[in-house]
């Protein structure tokens, strides 16, 4: 209330004060409404000058009439045609001051919509934030239109929830297509790094692999090792023997470097077959306790703590998980794109499907009813309270905007035809209040 009492008072700061006066422009309109109505008010204009013209004929041929010595039912006639010109000018006065000066006279107190068109919007802005942005008529129409209960049923319509889901495919395709790759590569790289950096890695990976290993779901990658290693073994004879030959004293004769490696290779063979088929033996039990022992020591050592946070940072750092977080995002894009197009992909589906659902429950279960009309009028109060100003000012602005003339002409235009029977009815009425007046003179004189 106080921007509106400002406005009407002038003293209404705006931004950028001491730059150059915004020219005025013209309210916004339909040119080819603005026509007909254009056209309507001029031909009520002709008749209402009709009516007029016809009141000051009548005038004219009573009052000759009454002058060669007529009967006395022409003085009747005559001060029935004065009072209805009379009538009929003071109401085209009334009307023509509201818009302009009549007959370009400068009369006090007349184009009184140029002149007050800014008094005009202070007051409508005042008016709307009084009747209709005080907290307790929103509060009050809210409860009457049972908002939840009205949003629900329209939602659990099948055709309304398609629709729901085709403008939210819409938004996100828009949403979507205006992001700048670069920008959300970065933004998620930031966000990542950050989430990374400030997390200690350590504790977490030691309960996780504690678990594991109580659970014994590392057991299935050992026998993998273990599978691995014997096949790698079996496969490469000659790379186990040359080996064992390169390592050999260069005074050793050959043929017996060849037993000796032949000795070996066959000594590592029958372990790593002993090791793959012994889900008992001692190489993996001796993993187990490994895999136990760094889970504590993630957990509980200051150092392998800190070698973790070391690891962690450069691999943070490394320019291929700022590639990988890239091509992550191109393929959730791609994905997203793909899905919001096709009305008949699984992720439309699901949307449509929830919002059916909420639909369906916001009829139903009157306490997400309560709930969601509490929301409602939440927000509804938060917006009038804190916005109310805002919005008045809008208004007010907008009409001080507007060019005073052109605002004068298109206001006649939209009321000035129903006005005219303002002009019309003022002829009618003074004829009939001129012929009570006439009769009762004659009866009192």
């Amino acid at each position: 209330m106080v921007a509106v009492k400002r406005l009407t008072a002038g003293e209404r700061v705006r931004p950028g004060a001491g730059a150059p006066a915004t020219a005025p422009v013209p309210p916004r309109g339909s040119s080819i409404g603005d026509e007909a109505k254009r056209r309507d008010l001029n031909r009520m204009k002709a008749v209402s000058l009709a009516f007029l013209a016809g009141a000051a004929a009548v005038f004219l041929l009573a009052s000759w009439a009454e002058s060669r010595g007529w009967p006395g039912w022409v003085s009747y006639l005559r001060a029935a045609a004065e009072a209805g010109m009379i009538g009929g000018i003071a109401d085209w006065f009334a009307i023509t001051v509201l818009f302009r000066h009549p007959l370009g006279l400068r009369i006090p107190h007349t184009a009184i919509i140029p002149k007050r068109k800014d008094q005009f919007g202070a007051s409508l802005g005042e008016f709307i934030d009084t009747n209709f942005l005080a907290e307790e008529v929103v509060h009050d129409k809210l409860r009457r239109m049972d908002v939840a209960r009205t949003i629900g049923e329209w939602l659990a319509q099948e055709v309304n929830a398609q629709r729901v889901t085709a403008e939210l495919a819409s938004v996100t395709r828009g949403a979507v297509t205006v992001l700048r790759d670069a920008d959300v590569q970065a933004m998620l790289e930031r966000a990542v790094t950050a989430r990374a950096v400030d997390t200690p890695w350590a504790p977490a990976l030691g309960r996780v692999l504690e678990q594991v290993c109580v659970d014994g779901a590392h057991h299935q990658l050992v026998d993998l090792v273990c599978d691995r290693a014997y096949e790698w073994v079996r496969d490469n004879h000659a790379t186990v023997l040359r080996v064992v030959s390169d390592r050999a004293p260069s005074w050793s004769p050959r043929f017996v470097d060849g037993l000796v490696a032949d000795k070996v290779y066959g000594e590592v063979l029958s372990f790593a077959w002993a090791v793959k088929v012994d889900v008992n033996h001692p190489m993996r039990m001796a993993v187990d306790t490994f895999l136990a022992e760094f889970a504590r020591d993630l957990r509980d050592d200051p150092e392998t703590m800190a070698r973790a946070e070391e690891i962690k940072q450069r691999v943070v750092e490394h320019p291929e998980v700022g590639k990988l977080i890239g091509s992550a995002w191109s393929t959730a894009k791609e994905m997203l794109l793909s899905a919001a197009e096709d009305p008949s992909s699984e992720l439309r589906s699901r949307v449509r499907d929830g919002i059916r659902g909420l639909g369906v429950r916001m009829s139903s279960d009157e306490a997400l009813r309560d709930k969601v009309d509490g929301w409602v009028e939440g927000a509804a109060s938060y917006l009038v309270t804190n916005y109310s100003t805002q919005i008045t000012s809008l208004i007010t602005d907008t009409v001080e905007r507007w060019d005073a003339a052109d605002t004068s002409r298109r206001i006649e235009l939209q009321v000035g035809r129903d006005l005219q029977f303002i002009r019309i009815n003022g002829t009618l009425v003074g004829a009939l209040v001129g012929i009570v007046i006439h009769a009762v003179s004659q009866l009192l004189f």
